[in-house]
């Protein structure tokens, strides 16, 4: 193979490895790829939520920029293979950084929920991808007279491209709900059980004259930082729910906990908090969970805040008087576990804090 070919192999290879790159950084959506890159990849890194969203939609850009001009002969060597070669020396940089920092775990973005890819992966992946750079750089020939308007215009409209098709959004304020009656499980409210016990309770204190002390073995009550979405969640034993509404997963989890609810009558109110992303199959999403529980949207970053960047969907928060017992997420090591959790929920706060 002579060395036109190979250059040419080299540049397709490049052009591939950045093109798939940014591409995969606005799968399954752009507006939700490119949040979840924000939360989960930027906001770590210290940039905050007024310039995460400029700096992503500028990298991807630049990304679709240079797969695009490693196939253009202006000003080849002079800018994109130095720029190209700096891009990802950064790269490997911080993530040499972050894999001495936190270790090789958890997915790097560089590939976003497409590819998954740890740390190391993507050093090792960006190092091949510079040594190939400097090959080509070696056996290109020197530039010849070049357009520089044209690469210009290939980065402009790249990134300009990206806020177009991935534009800004200003993250919406919480509502409080409106309650939404459970429709398979006869509870309207997720209180309603709560009141009824309690009248039961009054009731039977009231025609007693001598009353026994009975002693509380629960958590001291404490604010969980939810009660504006949903107004009684600090109270008593609560199940807040983060789901994807077409998440298969978090259906799947959302079935079972219908079915727990069912068997024991006593089981926590759940309460739901959407991500607003493909928010139309709501509806179908309640149909394969089996029952309607009380639910709120919120947009992709404020949900990402909210259940927290290095957790993932489905999410499922055990909560009693707003203390957080325990914490399910994923569907890897912590993921959730229904005969572990009906265990907790039977147990007393004291046996928990052993």
């Amino acid at each position: 193979m002579n060395t036109k070919n190979i250059s040419w192999l080299l540049r397709l290879i490049i052009s591939a490895l950045f093109i798939v790159s940014a591409v995969a950084k606005l799968y399954p959506s752009p507006y939700f790829a490119i949040s979840t890159f924000e939360v989960k990849q930027l906001y770590p890194l210290g940039f905050s939520e007024a310039v995460a969203p400029y700096f992503s939609r500028i990298l991807i850009g630049i990304e679709f920029a240079l797969g695009i001009a490693i196939l253009v002969k202006d000003y080849l060597k002079k800018i994109t293979i130095p720029a190209t070669i700096l891009l990802l020396t950064v790269f490997v940089i911080h993530l040499s950084y972050t894999t001495f920092a936190s270790g090789n775990a958890g997915n790097c973005g560089c590939f976003g929920e497409l590819i998954p890819m740890t740390p190391v992966e993507a050093i090792i992946k960006n190092i091949i991808a510079i040594g190939l750079l400097i090959w080509l750089f070696k056996i290109l020939p020197a530039d010849k007279k070049s357009n520089f308007w044209l690469l210009s215009s290939i980065v402009l409209s790249c990134i300009l491209g990206l806020f177009m098709i991935a534009p800004m959004k200003v993250s919406a304020s919480p509502v409080l709900p409106i309650p939404t009656e459970s429709t398979n499980l006869g509870i309207s409210t997720d209180t309603t059980l709560n009141t009824v016990l309690s009248t039961v309770e009054n009731a039977i204190d009231s025609s007693n004259t001598v009353k026994e002390k009975i002693t509380v073995d629960e958590p001291t009550a404490k604010k969980s930082g939810f009660a504006n979405y949903f107004p009684t969640i600090d109270q008593d034993k609560k199940i807040l729910c983060f789901f994807a509404p077409g998440c298969d997963h978090c259906q799947e989890t959302a079935k079972q906990l219908t079915e727990m609810k069912r068997k024991d009558k006593s089981f926590p109110a759940i309460s739901i908090i959407f991500m607003d992303e493909e928010a139309d199959k709501i509806p179908d999403f309640f149909t394969v969970a089996g029952a309607k529980y009380p639910y709120q949207k919120v947009d992709v970053i404020s949900f990402w805040n909210l259940i927290g960047n290095t957790r993932d969907t489905p999410g499922v928060k055990y909560l009693w008087n707003g203390n957080e017992i325990l914490f399910y997420d994923g569907i890897n090591a912590n993921k959730f576990n229904g005969t572990e959790l009906k265990n907790l929920i039977k147990k007393p706060y004291s046996a928990l804090k052993k």
